[in-house]
């Protein structure tokens, strides 16, 4: 299962995202990502530069709260060329938009509202959706799925599972503990998202430092894929 760290706090990138990205490049992280909201996008288009200088993958998450913004933001990540675009529901827009350019979309199945995002939508409307978004051309998902309303998370993670039919499932959102990314794991996630517990120090609470919470996270990163192997 891979993890990604995101550069963001309550769904913003960090407005010192550049001088993170220094700080953590010891730890080779393979897939790092940001927000479209909290910083300027001429700061956006240099963080995927030096993103993609280190090797690893780039990611941006659309969390705009409307189809406008939100198609605004994807032509964005195209100009800034990111590796990966996930969130939004814009499917048809960016798959035209982003194909071309070998950018691979993963929207948000289910009912996303507000900022920070919560999910709305049982296991079934989640598995629809990812069938729907699969067969579109989507590389995958975005599952909010510890930011449900109406679901338990874990139940989300396995419709979501069982209907992409190959795609990689990506899970985001206040996954803040070793027994989330285990738990995660053991549901078929491919991939998960971090960030606030980071910048908050709240994933490993007795530990003060950026690189030990994110040394704690690919610990138990490393211990759920033993599991499940």
């Amino acid at each position: 299962m891979d993890f990604i760290l995101m550069l963001t706090r309550e769904d913003r990138t960090v407005e010192d995202c550049l001088e993170v990205l220094e700080l953590v490049r010891p730890l080779n992280l393979r897939h790092i990502g940001f927000k479209d909201v909290g910083v300027e996008m001429k700061t956006l288009r240099t963080l995927t530069e030096r993103i993609k200088a280190t090797g690893a993958t780039a990611y941006i998450e659309v969390v705009s709260t409307t189809a406008e913004l939100a198609r605004r933001s994807i032509r964005a990540a195209a100009e800034i060329g990111v590796d990966r675009v996930t969130g939004g529901q814009e499917v048809d827009f960016a798959l035209d938009l982003l194909g071309p350019a070998g950018i691979g979309y993963y929207p948000f199945p289910g009912r996303p509202a507000g900022h920070p995002t919560r999910l709305g939508g049982t296991a079934e409307t989640i598995a629809r959706d990812c069938r729907r978004m699969r067969a579109a051309g989507c590389a995958g998902v975005d599952l909010l799925a510890y930011r449900a309303t109406e679901a338990d998370p874990l139940d989300l993670v396995r419709a979501a599972r069982a209907a992409l039919d190959g795609g990689y499932l990506i899970v985001a959102g206040s996954i803040d503990s070793p027994e989330r990314i285990g738990a995660l794991a053991a549901a078929g996630a491919d991939a998960f998202t971090i960030g606030t517990a980071i910048f908050n120090a709240s994933f490993s609470p007795t530990k003060g430092s950026i690189c030990s919470q994110l040394e704690d996270v690919l610990q138990a990163c490393e211990a759920a894929h033993g599991a499940t192997a």
